[in-house]
């Protein structure tokens, strides 16, 4: 089944009570049992929740996954697989990584004694020199937050397959439409569903997909114990989303072409970042693993002034300044003090998150409009 058929109809059936074509909102939060133990799959919602089902089941066909688990935030799912870690456990990670995830790994988990490698994912012989006895897992995000840098996936895998450790793939600025880590040797993809698997900026949802049927399990154990369930009504807003992923995907992806181009030849800016450019360091790489090349797209000003990015980042009529990204709107932001804002300042100007860095999540309005919007913001 192509894509754009299972994003309309991957892990869903007619409700077989009323023939509704959409998925209805189990808005439960326990089901009645024939006699104590048993029932028809379902005791307790924090468990199990038919809405959260089909969606599990969707978003692990789009990555084609054989299991999907959705918890309330991406960070919950980050949060999950944390957990499959205990003391003394070490974690091999990128420099250019999510603050949300720097923040976790940072300031939550190595305080339970874990510790964490941040570094250069791009040079594959760096990754070797980090693994010793006691890594266990190899955490990357590609394409990275904000910087756009490429990691190669399948390089990663066998690096992780070589050592025994478990490969982790944050996929959620490619979105399953442009790439699939699974089809590259990922053990465990996870997504933000927030962004654009439910694409509307009215969701907070979190999502695993992997193949492993015993990780499975221990990751829907820890769903179950810990509780980071998200609610039905959100299940059927990402479900509802991911109908129309593949046409909103197109759109991005063509309108973000056409602003980075233009940003590139922009008198007041010092580089852009995104791996559609030929010259871009990962672009080779992009070009294989990646269908197309996204609507996330980062940006410097030359002089390198804060005061002059937040001037842009406040003036914008059409791109909103706001977190988050994926959305059908196009927003702006500064992740310096937004997103990236708990990285320490040398740490994150070492990657290039410098003070006139700017990051757009390009969305799929009329693309004159939003150059328009650009022309007049940084004039």
């Amino acid at each position: 089944m192509k894509f754009a058929t299972k994003a309309i109809h991957a892990g869903q059936e007619p409700d077989p009570a009323t023939g509704a074509i959409m998925t209805p909102v189990f808005q439960t939060s326990t089901y009645v049992q024939e006699s104590p133990g048993k029932h028809k799959g379902y005791a307790y919602a924090r468990g199990k929740n038919p809405t959260r089902v089909a969606l599990e089941k969707c978003i692990a066909e789009l990555e084609n996954a054989k299991y999907g688990i959705c918890f309330s935030s991406g960070m919950g799912a980050v949060d999950a697989v944390a957990k499959l870690l205990k003391p003394g456990d070490e974690v091999i990670t990128g420099n250019d990584l999510y603050g949300g995830t720097y923040r976790m790994f940072t300031k939550v988990y190595a305080n339970f004694g874990i510790k964490f490698h941040f570094i250069d994912l791009n040079d594959l012989n760096n990754i070797k020199k980090y693994i010793n006895a006691n890594t266990k897992l190899l955490w990357i995000e590609t394409p990275t937050n904000p910087m756009m840098n490429i990691i190669d996936i399948q390089a990663c895998s066998k690096i992780a397959k070589e050592h025994k450790l478990l490969l982790a793939v944050d996929n959620t600025f490619a979105s399953p439409y442009l790439q699939t880590p699974m089809n590259l040797g990922a053990d465990i993809v996870m997504h933000s569903a927030t962004k654009y698997l439910g694409g509307h900026s009215d969701v907070v949802l979190g999502a695993l997909c992997v193949n492993d049927e015993k990780l499975n399990e221990q990751l829907f154990f820890i769903l179950n114990s810990c509780g980071a369930n998200p609610g039905p009504m959100d299940c059927f807003l990402v479900l509802r989303g991911i109908k129309t992923l593949h046409v909103r995907m197109d759109r991005h992806c063509f309108n973000g072409k056409r602003i980075a181009e233009y940003l590139r030849t922009h008198p007041k800016v010092e580089k852009v970042n995104w791996p559609g450019f030929t010259d871009h360091p990962g672009h080779a790489i992009a070009k294989k693993q990646m269908r197309d090349f996204g609507g996330m797209i980062s940006f410097s000003l030359k002089g390198n002034k804060i005061d002059e990015a937040f001037k842009i980042a406040s003036g914008m009529k059409v791109f909103s300044l706001a977190e988050s990204l994926g959305g059908v709107e196009s927003l702006i932001s500064h992740p310096a003090t937004m997103t990236h804002a708990s990285i320490p300042k040398p740490e994150r100007e070492k990657v290039g998150v410098v003070d006139s860095l700017l990051r757009l999540s390009v969305g799929i309005e009329d693309v004159d409009d939003l150059l328009e919007d650009l022309k007049q913001g940084l004039s």
